[in-house]
């Protein structure tokens, strides 16, 4: 699978642990940085990893902040894009398989390196179950995603 991963500066001592536990699970990984410590705002790495979803160029993405919370609520503002925080096994692939979330979302300041290396090898290895009652309920959250414009209202 094509993921890609992006981080914030909070999310960047993850960075090694992310990439290491996708490349070892055979997933071909698209870094899309940050490349340090250097202050950088989570919704640019949130919207990267988004971007690299919509546009075909990833088939999921693990976006890191400090908390996991930012980077889900600007990821989720991307049309397409169903963001969740995950700091378990079980809603990291729960997630997955019931709600079809394409973009995992970890806190660097909330999950150890051998927890988030379980999360993202769990998130990584699932699929979506396909069953009625969780399609049923994707295609009405894709209704309010289309009748409420995906969260996006351009007001700042």
């Amino acid at each position: 699978m094509r993921i890609a991963a992006a981080f914030d500066h909070a999310g960047f001592p993850l960075k090694p642990i992310v990439l290491a536990t996708l490349e070892a699970g055979g997933h071909d990984v698209t870094d899309l940085g940050t490349w340090s410590t250097d202050p950088v705002d989570y919704p640019d790495t949130a919207l990267s990893a988004a971007q690299a979803v919509t546009g075909g160029e990833a088939d999921r993405a693990v976006v890191v902040c400090g908390s996991g919370a930012g980077v889900a609520v600007a990821a989720c503002k991307v049309a397409g894009i169903r963001a969740a925080t995950a700091h378990d096994t079980y809603t990291a692939h729960q997630a997955v398989e019931h709600d079809d979330v394409n973009v995992l979302c970890l806190g660097a300041r909330v999950v150890g390196p051998a927890l988030a290396a379980e999360i993202i090898a769990s998130f990584a290895a699932a699929s979506f179950s396909g069953e009625e009652r969780h399609v049923r309920r994707l295609e009405k959250i894709m209704r309010i995603e289309h009748d409420f414009g995906g969260g996006a209202t351009g007001q700042a």
